[in-house]
């Protein structure tokens, strides 16, 4: 199902929680170890506070995490912003496995308007299965990306 063991941090917004709650009914199916850090369901939040406080423990624990509003975007935008992170919103398959292979993305965003759950699951699966290429161009504009994200801190 997934690379390893490793849970895998859960947030959402107002407009992404039913996606998310969808995909943590799919995740206790395959029994996929998972943490939801998200409010209880609340007619309106922002999506930058789940974000940072889901960001920040991924980017602690070198672990993954997924990351629902309702477009994606937004929580993408918020969540990028905490060193370590490299999220990518994903609105099919291949955008998923590029964002694994080629930037090596440890967080993964989805929108809770335009991903209906079925896709989301696959999304969700392949981005889980795919490993880092190790391409040498692939390490190289990492590597870029962490110098300047140090640098700029």
């Amino acid at each position: 199902m997934k690379e390893d063991n490793m849970k895998i941090y859960l947030g959402a917004d107002h407009a992404g929680f039913t996606l998310k709650e969808k995909v943590k009914k799919y995740f206790d199916k395959n029994k996929i170890d998972y943490v939801d850090m998200s409010k209880k369901k609340v007619d309106s939040d922002d999506y930058p506070d789940v974000a940072f406080k889901l960001g920040e423990r991924v980017s602690a624990e070198k672990v993954k995490g997924i990351l629902f509003c309702g477009s994606g975007s937004g929580v993408a935008i918020a969540v990028n912003k905490v060193k370590g992170i490299r999220a990518a919103s994903a609105y099919d398959e291949e955008t998923a496995k590029l964002s694994r292979e080629h930037g090596d993305s440890n967080i993964l965003t989805l929108s809770g308007w335009k991903t209906n759950s079925a896709r989301a699951k696959k999304i969700v699966d392949v981005w889980l299965n795919t490993k880092f290429s190790n391409i040498e161009r692939h390490k190289r504009r990492i590597k870029k990306i962490e110098e300047y994200e140090n640098a700029n801190v």
